[in-house]
Parts: C-alpha cells; sequence; structure tokens
C-alpha cells in the first residue's frame, strides 16, 4: 500500500451542488482535490501506470482532480477524497497476473457431449408418430 504525503496534493472547499436547502448557497461543503502526478514523489514506473489509466479525471498535464461532495460535512468530504486518491493510486501499483488458455478435461468433453446427445433423444421423441397400416 502506498502512502501519499499531505505537502502532494492540494484541497480546496468548494459549494457543493444540487440539492441542500438553506444552507447550499453558504457552506463550501464540496471539496476538489488536485495531485500533480508528474512531480510527485512517487515511483517513474508508478507514475506512468497512473498517467495510462484512461480517466477522465487527469489533465493533459497529468493533474488528477477528484470532487468529493458526497457527504454534508467538508471534514467527511476530505476524508472521502483522500481514500479516493489512494485507491486510484494503489489500484494502478497492481499487477494482474496473465490468464492461461486452458483446453477442457476429456471427461467434460465426454459430459457435453452425453448430455447433448440426451437432448437431441428427447427432440427427436416429440415428432408425429407413424401410424402402421397393412
Amino acid at each position: 500500500m502506498i502512502i501519499i504525503p499531505e505537502a502532494e496534493y492540494e484541497l480546496t472547499a468548494i459549494r457543493a451542488q444540487g440539492a441542500g436547502g438553506q444552507n447550499v448557497n453558504k457552506v463550501s461543503s464540496a471539496i476538489h482535490l488536485r495531485f500533480d502526478i508528474p512531480s510527485s514523489s512517487l515511483s517513474d514506473w508508478l507514475k506512468q501506470r497512473v498517467m495510462q489509466l484512461r480517466d477522465s479525471r487527469i489533465t493533459d498535464e497529468g493533474v488528477l482532480v477528484l470532487k468529493a461532495q458526497q457527504y454534508r460535512t467538508q471534514e467527511a468530504n476530505k476524508k472521502d477524497a483522500i481514500k479516493r486518491l489512494h485507491e486510484i493510486i494503489n489500484a494502478a501499483n497492481q499487477i494482474q497476473s496473465p490468464r492461461y488458455a486452458t483446453r477442457p478435461t476429456r471427461g467434460s468433453q465426454k459430459r457435453r457431449l452425453e448430455t447433448k446427445m440426451q437432448r437431441g433423444h428427447i427432440k427427436q421423441m416429440r415428432g408425429k408418430i407413424a401410424s402402421e397400416s397393412n
């Protein structure tokens, strides 16, 4: 898990959007978090991985902008923004193991063909019965 120092991101309080009653125009409870990826203390490899994320929140200059306005208090929105920043960075740090193609086992192939034969037989039995005439 990678921990990002507080000095590397900038938190700005802004007014939240949407419904909020009387407080919506008075209180700046939403938070804008700006994290400059190229000038951060992350390793070059991790910076490259984060920049390669196809994320609309990353600007052309490499600044990650997160807006947190889910909660009613500024403090809760700060915690949420910092948590989301850590999740993005830690997700970029994970390397997924490659998936190797496998073949079906002989038993599973046999079972599959047997069930196909059974279904075919059931459908064959649904046909009209031929009348015997002498």
